[in-house]
């Protein structure tokens, strides 16, 4: 397993692989933003009001790409890499499944796979990256608060 030393080329690969987690996040939810069908939903008294999501997401996504970074480039570990690609793929799947498709029940299936897929991660990376693992942990727990929060709607509605 090789390890690269973060130089000139190492900040620009965080900061390219930061801004395309932000920029490909920040697209699918343009596209996939909550319409009437949406509002029309019963949701759960602890769902959180709607400015709450961009500034979280914004955050978790910074986190996510420094780890994807570290994983690619730093670390390049094949199966480290491997988990944060499948947990990106389903994370972002699941706005284009939740509303979108108007699928609150396939997006459940959805993020119950992203939080077994970014668990496995975190366990796996806590001996290979310690960084990378913390850096998911508001991840995982913002992926089990919206989890719940998915279930809740799918069970409401």
């Amino acid at each position: 397993m090789a390890h690269s030393k973060p130089g000139r080329e190492g900040s620009l690969g965080a900061v390219l692989v930061v801004a395309s987690v932000i920029c490909i996040g920040s697209i699918i939810g343009v596209i996939n933003t909550p319409d009437a069908w949406y509002q029309a939903l019963n949701k759960p008294s602890f769902n959180p009001p709607p400015w709450i999501f961009a500034p979280v997401w914004t955050s978790l996504y910074v986190l996510i790409g420094i780890a994807g970074w570290r994983s690619i480039f730093v670390k390049n570990d094949r199966l480290l890499t491997s988990l944060w690609f499948i947990q990106m793929v389903l994370n972002f799947a699941w706005s284009p499944a939740f509303f979108g498709l108007k699928a609150p029940f396939a997006a459940l299936i959805i993020i119950l796979a992203l939080a077994c897929t970014t668990a496995l991660y975190v366990l796996y990376a806590w001996k290979r990256d310690r960084p990378a693992s913390l850096m998911f942990v508001p991840y995982i727990l913002w992926v089990a608060f919206a989890s719940v929060l998915n279930a809740a709607i799918v069970w409401l509605n």
